[in-house]
């Protein structure tokens, strides 16, 4: 739906991560006063690497993180360059820093700065700034209209701040807060638990007997990286159907070995299975995913998680009752990221600016109701409910703003890799069978028209 009226709002985003800088971005192109409040030094979010998580609880368990990357030191990213970036600002190899097309996290960070200093976000940041607070103004105090108080604080001095906008985008990620399982006896096993978010670097479990929980990519990645240094590790899944890639791997190292689930744990430190097998373990590693956490915001309990699912909101990004004046970036997962946030941003911008209308209260409920129907009839659990792997419904989105389809080059380099990750779990970063398709994917209009300075630095 469209509007004739064009408004510019003072809006805040929280996060300088890959949603928050393309967010800001678009809401400068529409015209919007924008202020992005960025907890750590720099741009990055998750890809900003952080070695030192002595101080963060090992399971993290605190409703407050000291830690917001989960990145590990030798993480690679699991898709080729040519799929990750945004629309118009494609990951192009750049001379004298990884060019690998698998690249290092490192390198995913020197894409988001560059993107950062490109359009000229960085004016718009306040680093080392947490937020404590996101709530409802009471609008007869200001004269009708939902407003946002939002209070911060500077973590070098110490300083809070208490200020008032239009709008609040949410834009903080969502692989920062653990979710873990619960396993009998797990409070009274003494010897090393921690989470995923927490692992840096292999060498501290030298000669250990390690038990990792699950096996998706980071449980994967970490269990390899395990084998030339501990002494056992016990791969504990929730099925013993796994990829062929990772029986090769199994099959290669004796020290690696897989599991069912965990029945138990005992103070003398036996890890029992399901199956009744168990090993006596000096550390156990959860990588168990992460769970969506907005502490600071007060909603009146409008907006809550339960089980994952972050609701209500229409299309995974607008609570119906409070849209648009507060929005939710990067919420979905098992998407294209970048792209994804990208029409996100756009969509928020012109709602904010007026040029769209969202539909009414009710016809978003119904939407939400009938999608939640849908996805328990397919027999698929609530803390799913944000899992997309849909083109189809990529392309739907982006039609709210005519964002373009996904081009079948990104779809076909994506399967491709997915296809090969699974046959060689081990590999597939360095040797891949795409060589013909990425010939073409070079030759398009994005990685061969040179980028034009951006004509719209607003300063607003």
């Amino acid at each position: 739906m469209l509007s004739e009226r064009k408004q510019s709002k003072y809006v805040c985003v929280i996060g300088a991560g890959p949603s928050g800088l393309v967010t800001t971005r678009e809401l400068r192109k529409e015209g919007h006063c924008v202020v992005m409040m960025e907890q750590n030094h720099d741009v990055g979010g998750q890809w900003l690497y952080d070695p030192n998580v002595e101080g963060e609880d090992p399971l993290g368990r605190s409703k407050f993180l000291k830690v917001h990357s989960s990145i590990y030191a030798s993480l690679r990213l699991a898709s080729p360059r040519e799929i990750v970036g945004f629309s118009d600002f494609p990951f192009v190899v750049k001379k004298g820093r990884d060019t690998r097309r698998f690249p290092g996290h490192r390198e995913l960070l020197w894409y988001l700065k560059d993107f950062c200093e490109w359009f000229g976000l960085r004016e718009t940041i306040r680093f080392n700034t947490k937020v404590e607070y996101v709530g409802m103004l009471d609008s007869d105090e200001v004269g009708g209209g939902l407003k946002w108080v939002v209070r911060s604080r500077d973590v070098k001095s110490e300083k809070a701040v208490e200020e008032v906008f239009d709008a609040v985008v949410v834009a903080t990620g969502q692989y920062s807060h653990p979710r873990l399982p619960s396993i009998k006896g797990m409070e009274a096993w003494k010897r090393k638990q921690m989470h995923s978010h927490i692992y840096r670097v292999p060498h501290p479990f030298h000669n250990e007997v390690v038990v990792v929980v699950g096996n998706a990519a980071s449980g994967q990645d970490i269990s390899i990286e395990l084998v030339d240094v501990a002494k056992e590790i016990h791969l504990s899944a929730k099925s013993l159907d796994i990829s062929e890639g990772l029986s090769r791997i199994i099959s290669k190292h004796h020290n690696l070995h897989l599991h069912l689930q965990i029945e138990s744990l005992h103070e003398d430190g036996r890890v029992v299975f399901v199956d009744g097998s168990w090993v006596v373990a000096d550390t156990i590693i959860y990588c168990t995913g992460y769970s969506y956490s907005f502490p600071f915001l007060d909603t009146k309990g409008i907006v809550a998680v339960d089980d994952d699912r972050v609701g209500p909101l229409y299309e995974h990004t607008f609570p119906p009752s409070l849209a648009p004046s507060l929005s939710f970036v990067g919420i979905p997962r098992k998407i294209l990221g970048f792209p994804f946030f990208e029409s996100q941003a756009m969509w928020i911008a012109q709602l904010l600016s007026g040029r769209k209308i969202l539909p009414s209260f009710h016809d978003m409920m119904r939407s939400i109701e009938d999608f939640y129907q849908s996805r328990d009839a397919a027999g698929i659990p609530k803390h799913h409910t944000h899992d997309i792997a849909d083109f189809e419904y990529f392309d739907k989105y982006g039609d709210n703003v005519g964002f373009p389809h996904t081009e079948e080059w990104r779809k076909k380099l994506l399967l491709s890799t997915v296809g090969n990750a699974q046959v060689n779990l081990e590999t597939y970063r360095d040797s891949w069978y795409d060589h013909e398709l990425l010939q073409v994917v070079l030759q398009s209009p994005l990685f061969t028209q040179s980028l034009q300075s951006p004509s719209q630095h607003l300063t607003v």
